[in-house]
This record gives structure tokens, sequence and C-alpha cells, in this order.
């Protein structure tokens, strides 16, 4: 199984006739995700890759019956075209876009409110590599070819140390039912604690790998989490062990503002939560084959 997107997943890209997203819609089709139409105003009626251009997401939702939208539009109306997607019966939208002014999503946010909580939109990022349920879907700009289907989920603020964990777990014979990436700007859309509640709910997803780093309380929330409501093992890794406070390190989100906010701090509060907190991110794959090594004995 896996969460989110599966082979029936039919998706619209916002913003496909960019350069980069003309790229990636095209990885994508290529994998097999059901791409259906591109929304790009002012080119409604036109083609690309043979799908249907519209000008609005209300209008290709309609003509589509897609649920699902990638956001790949510059940052200037990225926001807008996120609550495009919130007013057009979609129910996911994936925004990979990076430089989302944090006053526009918190507009998007307020946005997203206004809708009862089983009709509204769930997002994921922004800033995100988008996700994707190997062998069925890829939606996003993630190294499709490194993902294996298997039983263990992973969700990240980071694209990069997402591909890694997958790679890692490729080595060690693991493959992922589905790889979620969450963003690393300050305000996003989906934290980690919902993301591993889907992912509890998933039969098949057997083991969750959770890739955070310095800022915010993220990690803090899904440990309380995880003690208190998650049944399946988690395997953590925290980037940013010897970041300077106060000093922003790569993601917008990444810096240290609070109590709270440090990976020293955050590592504490998921060990004691019976998290398995890997010491380096190269150390994840071999926590990962420990636990299933543990069960296959006890099984035996």
């Amino acid at each position: 199984m896996s969460i989110l997107i599966d082979e029936d997943t039919r998706v619209i890209v916002q913003g496909i006739t960019g350069k980069m997203a003309q790229l990636h819609s095209k990885a994508m089709l290529d994998y097999g995700t059901k791409v259906v139409a591109g929304v790009v105003p002012g080119k409604g009626g036109t083609t690309l890759f043979g799908l249907p251009i519209f000008d609005t997401m209300k209008e290709a939702q309609a003509q589509t019956q897609a649920t699902t939208s990638l956001v790949m539009v510059p940052p200037p109306f990225a926001a807008d075209s996120i609550m495009e997607a919130a007013d057009s019966a979609i129910s996911y939208c994936i925004c990979i876009t990076d430089g989302i002014p944090a006053q526009d999503m918190i507009q998007v946010k307020r946005f997203m409110m206004r809708y009862p909580k089983e009709k509204r939109m769930m997002l994921t990022g922004p800033n995100c590599a988008g996700t994707i349920s190997p062998g069925k879907s890829m939606v996003g700009i993630m190294p499709a070819a490194i993902y294996q289907p298997g039983p263990v989920g992973i969700v990240g603020r980071s694209g990069t140390l997402g591909y890694e964990c997958a790679a890692l777990l490729a080595e060690m014979g693991l493959g992922v039912s589905t790889s979620v990436g969450i963003g690393g700007d300050p305000i996003n859309g989906s934290s980690f604690r919902d993301i591993l509640e889907h992912f509890e709910r998933d039969s098949q997803t057997e083991v969750i790998c959770m890739i955070g780093e310095i800022g915010g309380p993220q990690e803090a929330e899904a440990a309380d989490f995880i003690k208190k409501s998650l049944t399946k093992p988690v395997v953590a890794y925290i980037a940013g062990l010897t970041a300077p406070k106060g000093r922003t390190m790569g993601h917008a989100g990444a810096i240290i503002s609070a109590f709270g906010d440090s990976a020293v701090e955050k590592v504490e509060a998921l060990a004691a939560s019976g998290v398995f907190v890997a010491d380096q991110v190269s150390d994840i794959g071999n926590l990962v084959k420990e636990i299933f090594s543990k069960r296959s004995t006890l099984g035996s």
C-alpha cells in the first residue's frame, strides 16, 4: 500500500509551461504518473506533452476529475496558486516552490481554514521535493530511480536527505512505501505529526524514517505523538547538531530561535519517546535493518 498518492492518482501541474516544470512533468509522465492536465493562466486551449492546458484550476479539475495538484509556480504567484487549488475540489496539493514569503503562507493557511476539515485540501510544502509511492506514482522532483517499493515510510523536511535515506535503504535491500517531503520553510502545509498519522493507518508501512533538522517545534510535537499514539517503530535523524544559534542554515525554517529548536533538544525529545535516533544520516539504513532483523528473530 501507500499513502497520499498511488497508481490511480490523477495530477494537475500548475505552471506546467515553465522550464523546470516541463522537465519534471516529463519525468513524472515517464515514471507512469497520471498527469492529466496543466494550468497556466492565459494559455488555456493549448497542449503540452499531449496534455490539455487550462486557464483555471476549477475548469481543469472539472474536466479531468484530478485529485492532486503540483505547484511549480514562481514565488510571487505561488500562494495564489495554492489557494486556487484549495478552491477547486483538489484533495491534495504539493508545492515545490522555494522562496514564498512567510506572509503569503500565513494567508494560505487562513484561507484553507475556511473549509470544514473533511473538505479541506491537504498541503505539503512549500519548498519540498514532493511525494513518491515507488512503482506507483511520483509527484515532485526527486530522482525516482533510487526509490524501491517496500515497507518503510519516509517523511522529512530536507529533500536531499530524503533521497539519501531512500538510497541507504535500497543498499540494505529495503524499499519505501511512500516518501513525503513536508518542506523546509518555517510555515508549511503539513507537519511531521500529520504524515505520521497517515503512516500509522497504512497497514503495509512497518517502519517509519523521520528526517528532521534544527528550527521550529515540529519534531518535538512529533515526539509527543509517537510516545502517545504511534504503534510502529520510528528511526530519526536530526540535522544541524553543530549549527550556531540565531543563524539560518540552508532552509528558511532551519534557525534556532527558541528553546526546543536545537538539534540536541530534538534528539533528546525523540529518544525519550522511544525513537531510534541515528547519530549520522549514514546510520539510518543499519538501524532500520536491525529493527527488521529483530522482528524476524522474534518471529522465528
